[in-house]
């Protein structure tokens, strides 16, 4: 009978497995395969291309020191050792599951001084006391005929999969973020610049006004209305500083270090980041091949299809081929013939409660068609924040060219009124007014410079980019 099951076996074995459950594919139906999602975007204007984005995007703003704080943040941020670690683990669980298809094996010796029970041996008499001795080992072989094995190495691999995007997403958020507080930091830096040349022109305006109020030239009222412009504009500068400080902070953060170890050589910037070309986007179809949410998704949903077949395979009996030989006796007959043992044959094991496992089926079939809600859902919300970024990108770049034109506008004001005054033809007073206004022409467009940095920072991050090494 053993014999007639050992060969069943080996024949099944060799005439193939039946895998069970569906075999992984992205469905057609996805939105990751529709037309609309592979084309260009619809918002792209006159500052961006359709050229393939660069894998480290940063390095269009030629600045060095971005470029050592992101490399900075990649080697030791703690999110991304996280992210590292997980994905450690999933490759050991991964691993784990190969060797599900290895021969296993065991070993063991024990010895114990012993003594059966007289109604054991069925006699009124004590049965002597012996040292008995068993050892031995054993090898099986998991056959994998309805491919349980072969499935569950398939979703440990896919969730390898998706722990490497996990990890790319958190490069790609620290590359993003470490720009956003170096341009913080940068931006700070200017409007601090601009704020300390309007504060140095309302003093002016303060001063001169005060002496104009002492000769009857002007009313009090002048003076108090100057006054109060530069207190509100001194104001302001503890929030710049503040703003400069903590975007310092922020960077220090993000490459793993304390904030007393913070490089204070870095609020030396006071210009904002600058970009040396046009931003190049890409397209659709390589949007959702590069964004790591996306592969994520898709990863998860094959990990959860692989394991509609582990849940399936549970049907269906687990054959496996093993192999035992060993010694058990007295310790006084040790490894003679008559201790010796060996046995070989197949171990069968089947689960009858047949109910629970399909209920296991209906739920990782629930599972599956949930993650394929969440790809679809992934490639929506990606073409849509990118979207979105270059709409505010373009128009941040429109308010900032018109807040350009005033500020050049106020500039050429400014100097006609200075040389008419240094003709003497017009007072001090209006000169400064006109200085001003000049100044506060440049506050707004250091403001929109430093909104266009952040619209930057925000789109290279909807594109995904900066996750290769």
């Amino acid at each position: 009978m053993v014999r007639r099951a050992l060969v069943l076996a080996a024949a099944a074995a060799l005439g193939g497995c039946t895998v069970v459950g569906p075999d992984y594919h992205v469905p057609d139906a996805a939105m990751v395969k529709a037309p609309a999602a592979q084309g260009a975007f619809q918002s792209i204007g006159a500052a961006t291309t359709q050229e393939p984005l660069p894998d480290h995007w940063w390095r269009l703003y030629e600045n060095p020191t971005l470029d050592r704080l992101i490399e900075q943040a990649f080697a030791a941020n703690t999110d991304l050792r996280v992210a590292e670690a997980n994905l450690e683990r999933s490759l050991a669980l991964l691993d784990q599951r190969n060797a599900g298809r290895e021969i296993q094996g065991s070993a063991n010796a024990e010895t114990s001084w012993a003594q059966r029970s007289a109604e054991a041996e069925l006699s009124h008499v004590k049965p002597p006391t012996r040292q008995i001795y068993n050892m031995g080992i054993g090898a099986s072989y998991d056959l994998d005929l309805f491919g349980g094995i072969k499935r569950g190495i398939e979703a440990a691999s896919a969730d390898a999969d998706a722990a490497v995007a996990a990890r790319d997403l958190v490069r790609v958020t620290v590359a993003a973020e470490t720009a956003r507080a170096y341009a913080d930091i940068c931006n700070a830096g200017y409007q601090r610049d601009v704020l300390g040349r309007a504060i140095a022109v309302l003093e002016q305006s303060v001063r001169l006004t005060r002496i104009m109020v002492s000769h009857g030239r002007a009313a009090p009222y002048e003076l108090d209305r100057r006054q109060a412009l530069l207190e509100a504009s001194q104001a302001r500068l503890p929030q710049l500083v503040a703003r400069q400080r903590n975007a310092l902070f922020r960077a220090t953060a993000l490459a793993g270090r304390m904030p007393s170890d913070a490089d204070p050589g870095l609020l030396a910037c006071h210009a904002p980041l600058a970009l040396t070309r046009m931003i190049p986007v890409g397209d659709g179809a390589a949007l959702l091949k590069r964004r790591p949410d996306i592969r994520m998704a898709e990863r998860r949903l094959a990990a959860a299809t692989a394991r509609i077949g582990v849940a399936a395979a549970d049907l269906y009996p687990d054959i496996r081929l093993g192999a035992s030989i060993g010694s058990t006796g007295a310790a006084a007959d040790f490894l003679s013939p008559l201790t010796n043992r060996f046995g070989l044959g197949p171990l069968i094991s089947w689960t009858l409660n047949r109910h629970a496992v399909r209920a296991r089926i209906v739920a990782t079939e629930a599972q599956s068609r949930g993650d394929l809600a969440a790809f679809d859902g992934a490639v929506i919300k990606a073409l849509r924040e990118v979207e979105t970024a270059l709409t505010n990108y373009q128009a941040g770049l429109e308010q900032q060219e018109s807040l350009d034109r005033a500020s050049e506008d106020a500039m050429r004001a400014a100097m006609r009124i200075s040389q008419l005054r240094r003709g003497g033809k017009i007072a001090a007073l209006p000169a400064l007014e006109a200085e001003r206004d000049r100044i506060a022409a440049d506050q707004a467009a250091a403001e929109a410079r430093a909104a266009i940095n952040d619209d930057q920072v925000t789109l290279f991050l909807t594109l995904g980019g900066g996750w290769i090494n």
